[in-house]
Protein backbone atom coordinates (compact mmCIF):
# COMPACT_ATOMS: atom_id res chain seq x y z
CA UNK A 1 0.00 0.00 0.00
CA UNK A 2 1.62 3.24 -0.92
CA UNK A 3 0.30 6.94 0.01
CA UNK A 4 -0.84 7.97 -3.14
CA UNK A 5 -3.39 4.81 -3.87
CA UNK A 6 -6.70 5.01 -3.93
CA UNK A 7 -7.01 2.04 -1.38
CA UNK A 8 -4.63 4.11 0.97
CA UNK A 9 -7.12 7.25 0.37
CA UNK A 10 -10.19 6.28 0.10
CA UNK A 11 -10.72 3.51 2.41
CA UNK A 12 -7.09 2.68 4.64
CA UNK A 13 -6.38 6.35 5.69
CA UNK A 14 -10.14 8.08 6.73
CA UNK A 15 -11.25 4.71 8.53
CA UNK A 16 -7.84 4.77 10.69
CA UNK A 17 -7.80 8.12 11.75
CA UNK A 18 -11.72 8.14 12.81
CA UNK A 19 -10.97 4.91 15.28
CA UNK A 20 -7.71 6.69 16.30
CA UNK A 21 -9.65 10.08 16.93
CA UNK A 22 -12.21 8.05 19.13
CA UNK A 23 -10.10 5.34 20.68
CA UNK A 24 -8.83 6.84 24.84
CA UNK A 25 -5.32 7.48 24.67
CA UNK A 26 -4.41 4.68 26.07
CA UNK A 27 -5.33 2.49 23.14
CA UNK A 28 -4.07 4.33 20.52
CA UNK A 29 -0.29 3.10 20.00
CA UNK A 30 -1.70 -0.91 20.58
CA UNK A 31 -4.78 0.38 17.22
CA UNK A 32 -1.26 2.34 15.27
CA UNK A 33 0.37 -0.58 15.81
CA UNK A 34 -2.04 -3.20 13.93
CA UNK A 35 -2.82 -0.84 11.47
CA UNK A 36 0.93 -0.07 10.34
CA UNK A 37 1.46 -4.27 10.87
CA UNK A 38 -2.15 -4.29 8.44
CA UNK A 39 -0.66 -1.68 6.24
CA UNK A 40 3.16 -3.34 5.81
CA UNK A 41 1.12 -6.65 5.25
CA UNK A 42 -0.77 -5.42 2.08
CA UNK A 43 1.50 -5.00 -0.07
CA UNK A 44 4.20 -7.62 1.34
CA UNK A 45 2.43 -10.00 3.35
CA UNK A 46 5.23 -12.54 3.28
CA UNK A 47 8.43 -10.38 4.43
CA UNK A 48 6.13 -8.67 7.77
CA UNK A 49 7.07 -11.89 9.90
CA UNK A 50 10.64 -10.80 8.95
CA UNK A 51 10.21 -7.75 10.30
CA UNK A 52 8.18 -8.79 13.43
CA UNK A 53 10.92 -11.84 14.00
CA UNK A 54 13.85 -9.23 13.77
CA UNK A 55 12.05 -6.82 15.90
CA UNK A 56 11.43 -9.27 18.57
CA UNK A 57 15.39 -10.50 18.38
CA UNK A 58 16.43 -6.60 18.50
CA UNK A 59 14.13 -5.77 21.60
CA UNK A 60 15.54 -8.63 23.12
CA UNK A 61 18.89 -8.39 22.59
CA UNK A 62 19.41 -4.59 23.65
CA UNK A 63 17.77 -5.40 26.74
CA UNK A 64 20.32 -8.41 27.54
CA UNK A 65 22.90 -5.80 26.26
CA UNK A 66 22.25 -2.87 28.63
CA UNK A 67 21.80 -5.38 31.32
CA UNK A 68 25.69 -6.80 30.57
CA UNK A 69 27.83 -6.17 33.57
CA UNK A 70 31.03 -6.88 31.14
CA UNK A 71 32.40 -4.81 28.45
CA UNK A 72 32.84 -7.58 26.31
CA UNK A 73 29.47 -8.94 26.87
CA UNK A 74 27.69 -5.93 25.33
CA UNK A 75 30.13 -5.55 22.91
CA UNK A 76 29.27 -9.59 21.63
CA UNK A 77 25.68 -8.83 21.75
CA UNK A 78 26.12 -5.52 20.06
CA UNK A 79 27.65 -7.69 17.37
CA UNK A 80 25.00 -10.05 17.64
CA UNK A 81 22.05 -7.18 16.57
CA UNK A 82 24.15 -5.47 14.18
CA UNK A 83 24.79 -8.87 12.17
CA UNK A 84 21.50 -9.72 12.36
CA UNK A 85 19.84 -6.53 10.83
CA UNK A 86 22.88 -5.92 8.40
CA UNK A 87 23.47 -9.45 7.54
CA UNK A 88 19.18 -9.62 6.70
CA UNK A 89 20.06 -6.29 4.71
CA UNK A 90 23.02 -7.80 2.63
CA UNK A 91 21.30 -10.96 2.38
CA UNK A 92 18.06 -9.89 0.60
CA UNK A 93 19.44 -6.49 -0.99
CA UNK A 94 23.00 -7.18 -2.53
CA UNK A 95 23.34 -11.19 -2.53
CA UNK A 96 21.76 -11.25 -5.81
CA UNK A 97 24.43 -8.15 -7.36
CA UNK A 98 27.12 -10.40 -5.81
CA UNK A 99 26.59 -13.60 -7.24
CA UNK A 100 25.56 -11.94 -10.37
CA UNK A 101 28.93 -10.15 -10.31
CA UNK A 102 31.10 -13.25 -9.68
CA UNK A 103 29.74 -15.32 -12.26
CA UNK A 104 30.68 -13.27 -14.82
CA UNK A 105 34.11 -12.96 -13.21
CA UNK A 106 33.70 -17.22 -13.52
CA UNK A 107 31.97 -17.17 -16.70
CA UNK A 108 34.94 -14.97 -18.05
CA UNK A 109 37.25 -17.31 -16.75
CA UNK A 110 35.44 -20.84 -18.12
CA UNK A 111 34.47 -21.64 -14.75
CA UNK A 112 31.39 -22.89 -13.72
CA UNK A 113 28.60 -20.55 -12.31
CA UNK A 114 27.34 -20.39 -8.96
CA UNK A 115 24.09 -21.62 -8.44
CA UNK A 116 21.62 -19.05 -7.36
CA UNK A 117 17.44 -17.97 -6.91
CA UNK A 118 16.50 -14.39 -6.77
CA UNK A 119 16.06 -12.94 -3.80
CA UNK A 120 12.72 -10.38 -3.80
CA UNK A 121 14.04 -7.44 -1.86
CA UNK A 122 11.32 -6.50 1.04
CA UNK A 123 9.47 -2.84 0.47
CA UNK A 124 11.44 -0.62 2.78
CA UNK A 125 14.47 -3.02 4.27
CA UNK A 126 16.96 -0.33 4.02
CA UNK A 127 14.69 2.47 6.25
CA UNK A 128 14.07 -0.03 8.86
CA UNK A 129 16.94 -1.34 9.09
CA UNK A 130 18.92 1.91 9.69
CA UNK A 131 16.50 2.72 12.56
CA UNK A 132 16.83 -0.29 14.18
CA UNK A 133 20.67 0.26 13.75
CA UNK A 134 20.10 3.46 15.60
CA UNK A 135 18.46 2.27 18.66
CA UNK A 136 20.93 -0.58 19.24
CA UNK A 137 23.83 1.63 18.86
CA UNK A 138 22.52 4.44 21.03
CA UNK A 139 21.74 1.97 23.90
CA UNK A 140 25.12 0.95 23.38
CA UNK A 141 26.44 3.55 23.63
CA UNK A 142 24.62 4.82 26.79
CA UNK A 143 22.56 7.43 25.31
CA UNK A 144 19.29 6.49 25.80
CA UNK A 145 17.72 3.42 27.93
CA UNK A 146 16.24 0.55 26.11
CA UNK A 147 12.36 0.40 26.21
CA UNK A 148 10.87 -1.80 28.91
CA UNK A 149 7.78 -1.94 26.53
CA UNK A 150 8.13 -4.28 23.50
CA UNK A 151 4.74 -2.68 21.62
CA UNK A 152 6.27 0.38 22.19
CA UNK A 153 9.53 -0.48 20.30
CA UNK A 154 7.63 -2.53 17.66
CA UNK A 155 5.69 1.07 17.05
CA UNK A 156 8.73 2.84 17.19
CA UNK A 157 10.12 0.44 14.26
CA UNK A 158 6.62 0.00 12.12
CA UNK A 159 4.87 3.39 12.33
CA UNK A 160 3.37 3.56 8.92
CA UNK A 161 3.58 7.02 8.34
CA UNK A 162 7.58 6.29 8.30
CA UNK A 163 8.18 2.49 7.41
CA UNK A 164 8.48 2.50 3.86
CA UNK A 165 10.41 5.30 2.98
CA UNK A 166 11.58 6.94 5.77
CA UNK A 167 12.29 9.76 6.99
CA UNK A 168 14.87 7.96 8.91
CA UNK A 169 14.35 8.80 12.63
CA UNK A 170 16.55 8.12 15.57
CA UNK A 171 14.99 6.49 18.57
CA UNK A 172 16.03 9.61 20.32
CA UNK A 173 13.93 11.62 18.15
CA UNK A 174 10.98 10.26 18.76
CA UNK A 175 11.17 8.10 22.18
CA UNK A 176 9.76 10.65 23.98
CA UNK A 177 6.33 11.30 21.81
CA UNK A 178 5.53 7.42 21.75
CA UNK A 179 3.63 7.84 24.78
CA UNK A 180 4.01 11.85 25.71
CA UNK A 181 2.78 13.11 22.67
CA UNK A 182 -0.96 13.51 24.00
CA UNK A 183 -0.72 16.50 25.80
CA UNK A 184 -0.16 18.13 23.03
CA UNK A 185 -2.22 16.80 20.20
CA UNK A 186 -4.21 19.67 19.32
CA UNK A 187 -6.58 20.27 16.01
CA UNK A 188 -4.12 22.49 15.56
CA UNK A 189 -1.76 20.20 14.54
CA UNK A 190 -3.38 17.94 12.93
CA UNK A 191 -4.89 20.53 10.48
CA UNK A 192 -1.29 21.11 10.14
CA UNK A 193 -0.67 17.38 9.15
CA UNK A 194 -3.38 17.49 6.63
CA UNK A 195 -2.13 20.48 4.81
CA UNK A 196 1.47 19.42 4.83
CA UNK A 197 -0.13 15.53 3.40
CA UNK A 198 -2.46 17.13 1.08
CA UNK A 199 0.74 19.76 -0.48
CA UNK A 200 3.08 16.14 -0.43
CA UNK A 201 0.67 14.14 -2.87
CA UNK A 202 -0.19 17.27 -5.29
CA UNK A 203 3.34 17.24 -5.55
CA UNK A 204 3.60 13.55 -6.05
CA UNK A 205 0.91 13.34 -8.21
CA UNK A 206 0.58 16.09 -10.61
CA UNK A 207 4.59 17.06 -11.12
CA UNK A 208 6.59 13.67 -9.98
CA UNK A 209 4.21 11.64 -11.88
CA UNK A 210 4.21 13.72 -15.11
CA UNK A 211 7.85 13.94 -15.28
CA UNK A 212 8.29 10.08 -14.76
CA UNK A 213 6.53 9.56 -17.97
CA UNK A 214 8.94 11.64 -19.52
CA UNK A 215 11.99 10.82 -17.97
CA UNK A 216 10.95 7.08 -18.46
CA UNK A 217 10.29 7.29 -22.53
CA UNK A 218 13.85 8.75 -22.57
CA UNK A 219 15.79 6.36 -20.51
CA UNK A 220 13.97 3.83 -21.93
CA UNK A 221 14.88 4.08 -25.35
CA UNK A 222 17.99 2.92 -27.26
CA UNK A 223 21.08 5.69 -27.09
CA UNK A 224 21.37 5.61 -30.37
CA UNK A 225 18.19 7.05 -30.71
CA UNK A 226 18.34 9.93 -28.54
CA UNK A 227 19.52 13.66 -29.78
CA UNK A 228 21.11 16.45 -27.16
CA UNK A 229 17.73 17.59 -26.86
CA UNK A 230 16.00 14.62 -25.68
CA UNK A 231 19.05 13.52 -23.09
CA UNK A 232 18.50 17.36 -21.21
CA UNK A 233 14.83 16.91 -21.30
CA UNK A 234 14.65 13.23 -20.42
CA UNK A 235 17.76 14.60 -17.05
CA UNK A 236 15.91 17.35 -16.21
CA UNK A 237 12.76 15.29 -16.23
CA UNK A 238 14.17 13.15 -14.17
CA UNK A 239 15.78 15.20 -11.85
CA UNK A 240 12.39 17.19 -11.07
CA UNK A 241 10.93 13.58 -10.42
CA UNK A 242 13.02 12.45 -8.02
CA UNK A 243 12.89 15.61 -5.96
CA UNK A 244 9.43 15.77 -6.22
CA UNK A 245 8.56 12.17 -5.91
CA UNK A 246 10.49 11.83 -2.71
CA UNK A 247 10.15 15.49 -0.98
CA UNK A 248 6.64 14.56 -1.75
CA UNK A 249 6.08 11.37 -0.11
CA UNK A 250 8.40 13.08 3.12
CA UNK A 251 5.65 15.49 3.35
CA UNK A 252 2.90 12.97 3.53
CA UNK A 253 5.12 10.59 6.19
CA UNK A 254 5.44 14.09 8.04
CA UNK A 255 1.96 15.34 7.73
CA UNK A 256 0.43 12.13 8.53
CA UNK A 257 2.85 11.95 11.76
CA UNK A 258 1.35 14.57 12.54
CA UNK A 259 -2.49 13.54 12.30
CA UNK A 260 -1.25 10.93 14.90
CA UNK A 261 0.73 13.51 17.30
CA UNK A 262 4.17 12.96 15.74
CA UNK A 263 6.43 15.61 15.00
CA UNK A 264 9.28 14.03 12.41
CA UNK A 265 12.02 15.42 11.72
CA UNK A 266 12.79 17.66 8.06
CA UNK A 267 14.14 15.59 5.45
CA UNK A 268 14.09 18.29 2.22
CA UNK A 269 14.84 21.80 2.53
CA UNK A 270 14.80 23.38 -0.94
CA UNK A 271 17.86 21.03 -2.27
CA UNK A 272 18.01 22.62 -5.91
CA UNK A 273 18.68 26.55 -4.18
CA UNK A 274 22.53 25.05 -2.64
CA UNK A 275 25.68 26.98 -3.74
CA UNK A 276 27.94 23.46 -3.14
CA UNK A 277 27.72 20.35 -3.59
CA UNK A 278 28.06 19.98 0.27
CA UNK A 279 25.61 22.52 0.85
CA UNK A 280 23.20 20.22 -1.33
CA UNK A 281 23.98 17.16 0.55
CA UNK A 282 22.90 19.17 3.70
CA UNK A 283 19.63 19.85 2.11
CA UNK A 284 18.71 16.51 0.54
CA UNK A 285 17.27 12.92 2.33
CA UNK A 286 18.69 15.40 5.44
CA UNK A 287 17.87 12.62 7.69
CA UNK A 288 19.74 9.80 5.61
CA UNK A 289 23.25 12.29 5.75
CA UNK A 290 22.38 13.06 9.56
CA UNK A 291 22.53 8.54 9.96
CA UNK A 292 25.46 8.64 7.62
CA UNK A 293 27.37 11.58 9.69
CA UNK A 294 26.60 9.77 12.78
CA UNK A 295 26.84 6.22 12.54
CA UNK A 296 29.71 5.99 10.35
CA UNK A 297 31.61 9.06 9.04
CA UNK A 298 31.87 10.30 13.36
CA UNK A 299 33.04 6.64 14.02
CA UNK A 300 35.83 6.85 11.03
CA UNK A 301 36.72 9.89 12.92
CA UNK A 302 35.19 12.46 11.04
CA UNK A 303 36.98 15.72 10.64
CA UNK A 304 38.89 15.10 13.82
CA UNK A 305 41.71 12.88 11.67
CA UNK A 306 45.50 13.63 12.02
CA UNK A 307 45.70 13.58 7.99
CA UNK A 308 44.07 15.57 5.24
CA UNK A 309 44.32 12.33 2.98
CA UNK A 310 42.16 10.32 5.99
CA UNK A 311 39.48 13.50 5.90
CA UNK A 312 39.01 12.81 2.06
CA UNK A 313 39.39 9.24 2.26
CA UNK A 314 36.28 9.44 4.83
CA UNK A 315 34.29 11.57 2.75
CA UNK A 316 34.42 9.59 0.05
CA UNK A 317 34.04 6.33 1.79
CA UNK A 318 30.75 7.48 3.67
CA UNK A 319 29.35 8.19 -0.06
CA UNK A 320 30.65 5.43 -2.20
CA UNK A 321 28.91 3.48 0.72
CA UNK A 322 25.54 5.84 0.07
CA UNK A 323 25.85 5.23 -3.16
CA UNK A 324 25.37 1.52 -2.17
CA UNK A 325 23.03 1.44 0.06
CA UNK A 326 20.64 3.27 -2.87
CA UNK A 327 20.91 0.10 -4.63
CA UNK A 328 23.04 -2.83 -5.77
CA UNK A 329 24.33 -1.96 -8.89
CA UNK A 330 27.34 -0.14 -10.53
CA UNK A 331 25.92 2.70 -11.20
CA UNK A 332 24.76 3.13 -7.42
CA UNK A 333 28.27 2.89 -6.80
CA UNK A 334 29.61 5.61 -9.30
CA UNK A 335 27.35 7.57 -8.37
CA UNK A 336 28.77 7.85 -4.57
CA UNK A 337 32.08 7.97 -6.36
CA UNK A 338 31.38 11.34 -8.33
CA UNK A 339 29.33 12.61 -4.65
CA UNK A 340 32.92 12.03 -3.15
CA UNK A 341 34.93 13.47 -5.85
CA UNK A 342 32.97 16.85 -5.75
CA UNK A 343 33.27 17.18 -2.01
CA UNK A 344 36.62 16.47 -1.60
CA UNK A 345 37.45 18.93 -5.02
CA UNK A 346 34.97 21.79 -2.96
CA UNK A 347 37.68 21.03 0.55
CA UNK A 348 40.58 21.03 -1.74
CA UNK A 349 39.40 24.42 -3.73
CA UNK A 350 36.59 24.96 -5.43
CA UNK A 351 34.82 25.44 -2.55
CA UNK A 352 36.37 28.89 -2.07
CA UNK A 353 35.91 29.61 -5.63
CA UNK A 354 31.97 28.64 -5.26
CA UNK A 355 31.45 31.58 -2.43
CA UNK A 356 32.71 34.22 -4.87
CA UNK A 357 29.68 33.11 -7.65
CA UNK A 358 27.08 34.30 -5.55
CA UNK A 359 23.65 32.94 -7.40
CA UNK A 360 26.01 31.64 -10.07
CA UNK A 361 26.68 29.24 -8.01
CA UNK A 362 23.45 27.57 -7.90
CA UNK A 363 22.99 26.72 -11.39
CA UNK A 364 26.98 25.08 -11.16
CA UNK A 365 25.64 23.02 -8.63
CA UNK A 366 22.54 22.08 -10.30
CA UNK A 367 23.96 21.46 -13.67
CA UNK A 368 26.53 18.87 -11.28
CA UNK A 369 23.57 17.36 -10.06
CA UNK A 370 21.52 16.91 -13.08
CA UNK A 371 24.48 14.89 -14.29
CA UNK A 372 24.64 12.85 -11.29
CA UNK A 373 21.06 11.87 -11.69
CA UNK A 374 21.40 10.11 -14.67
CA UNK A 375 23.92 7.75 -13.26
CA UNK A 376 21.63 7.42 -10.86
CA UNK A 377 18.47 6.48 -13.72
CA UNK A 378 20.48 4.86 -15.84
CA UNK A 379 20.65 0.98 -16.39
CA UNK A 380 24.25 0.36 -17.02
CA UNK A 381 27.15 2.73 -16.63
CA UNK A 382 28.08 2.35 -20.02
CA UNK A 383 23.93 4.00 -20.85
CA UNK A 384 24.92 6.77 -18.68
CA UNK A 385 29.04 7.42 -19.56
CA UNK A 386 27.12 7.91 -22.92
CA UNK A 387 24.21 9.60 -22.54
CA UNK A 388 26.31 12.09 -20.41
CA UNK A 389 28.65 12.43 -23.42
CA UNK A 390 25.87 13.28 -25.73
CA UNK A 391 24.10 15.73 -23.52
CA UNK A 392 27.34 18.32 -23.94
CA UNK A 393 28.53 17.36 -27.46
CA UNK A 394 25.93 19.80 -28.54
CA UNK A 395 25.20 18.15 -31.96
CA UNK A 396 21.70 18.61 -33.37
CA UNK A 397 19.23 16.70 -35.51
CA UNK A 398 16.98 13.74 -34.96
CA UNK A 399 15.66 12.31 -31.47
CA UNK A 400 12.27 10.72 -30.35
CA UNK A 401 11.27 13.95 -29.11
CA UNK A 402 10.18 16.69 -31.83
CA UNK A 403 8.00 18.61 -29.48
CA UNK A 404 6.51 18.79 -26.11
CA UNK A 405 3.09 18.98 -25.47
CA UNK A 406 1.74 21.81 -23.32
CA UNK A 407 0.94 19.41 -20.23
CA UNK A 408 4.88 18.50 -20.43
CA UNK A 409 5.66 22.12 -20.95
CA UNK A 410 3.32 23.48 -18.26
CA UNK A 411 4.71 20.89 -15.23
CA UNK A 412 8.65 21.41 -16.87
CA UNK A 413 7.53 25.12 -15.59
CA UNK A 414 6.11 24.25 -12.23
CA UNK A 415 8.71 22.16 -11.65
CA UNK A 416 11.46 25.04 -11.83
CA UNK A 417 8.96 27.30 -10.17
CA UNK A 418 8.73 25.16 -7.24
CA UNK A 419 12.21 23.66 -7.01
CA UNK A 420 13.14 27.49 -6.54
CA UNK A 421 10.65 29.44 -5.09
CA UNK A 422 12.53 30.45 -2.51
CA UNK A 423 14.65 32.38 -4.06
CA UNK A 424 12.43 34.80 -5.08
CA UNK A 425 11.18 37.63 -2.84
CA UNK A 426 9.18 36.31 -0.18
CA UNK A 427 9.57 32.78 -1.44
CA UNK A 428 10.70 31.49 2.09
CA UNK A 429 7.93 33.56 3.83
CA UNK A 430 5.44 31.67 1.70
CA UNK A 431 6.46 28.31 1.95
CA UNK A 432 6.75 28.64 5.71
CA UNK A 433 3.29 30.33 5.73
CA UNK A 434 2.33 26.81 3.82
CA UNK A 435 4.15 24.39 5.14
CA UNK A 436 5.53 25.01 8.88
CA UNK A 437 3.26 27.25 10.60
CA UNK A 438 0.91 25.93 13.49
CA UNK A 439 -1.42 28.45 15.73
CA UNK A 440 -2.63 29.86 12.19
CA UNK A 441 -5.43 32.59 12.45
CA UNK A 442 -9.25 31.39 10.99
CA UNK A 443 -8.53 33.50 8.14
CA UNK A 444 -5.26 31.54 7.56
CA UNK A 445 -6.80 28.31 8.26
CA UNK A 446 -9.55 28.80 5.45
CA UNK A 447 -7.00 30.29 3.28
CA UNK A 448 -4.94 27.47 3.29
CA UNK A 449 -7.86 24.80 3.95
CA UNK A 450 -9.52 25.74 0.47
CA UNK A 451 -6.45 25.27 -1.49
CA UNK A 452 -5.29 22.01 -0.06
CA UNK A 453 -8.85 20.85 -0.48
CA UNK A 454 -8.93 21.60 -4.20
CA UNK A 455 -5.30 19.84 -4.24
CA UNK A 456 -6.45 17.14 -2.46
CA UNK A 457 -9.84 16.36 -4.81
CA UNK A 458 -7.31 16.75 -7.80
CA UNK A 459 -4.93 14.13 -6.49
CA UNK A 460 -7.48 11.38 -5.38
CA UNK A 461 -9.16 11.92 -8.54
CA UNK A 462 -6.04 11.75 -10.88
CA UNK A 463 -5.02 8.51 -8.40
CA UNK A 464 -8.43 7.21 -9.32
CA UNK A 465 -8.38 7.85 -13.06
CA UNK A 466 -4.80 6.77 -13.35
CA UNK A 467 -2.46 3.70 -13.27
CA UNK A 468 0.90 5.32 -13.21
CA UNK A 469 1.85 5.70 -9.35
CA UNK A 470 5.65 4.42 -9.20
CA UNK A 471 7.38 5.80 -5.42
CA UNK A 472 11.03 5.87 -6.66
CA UNK A 473 12.14 5.05 -2.97
CA UNK A 474 10.21 2.14 -2.68
CA UNK A 475 12.84 -0.10 -3.98
CA UNK A 476 15.52 1.00 -1.80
Amino acid sequence: MIFSSSIFLVYFLPLVLVVYFILPNAFKNVFLLMASVFFYSWGAPRFIFVILITTTLDFYLVKLMAAAQTVSTRKLLLIVSLSLNLGLLFYFKYCNFFVANINQVLSATGAGQLAWLNVILPIGISFYTFESVTYVVDVYRKEHKPLSNFLQYQLYILLFPKLIAGPIIRFSEISDQITGRFSSYNPDLILSGFYRFGLGLAKKVFIANTMALMADKVFSSSISELSVADCWIGALAYTFQIYFDFSGYSDMAIGLGKMFGFRFPENFNNPYTSKSVTEFWRRWHITLGNWMKNYLYIPLGGNKVNSVHRLYFNLWLVFILSGFWHGAAWTFVFWGVYYGFWLVIERVFLGAYLKKLGNFAVLLTFLIVVVGWVFFRSDSLSFAFIFVKKMFSFSCGGGILSALDFKIRFFFALSVLFSFFVILPYGQQIQNYFYNRENKTSVAHYLVATCVLVLFVLSVSSVTSNDFNPFIYFRF
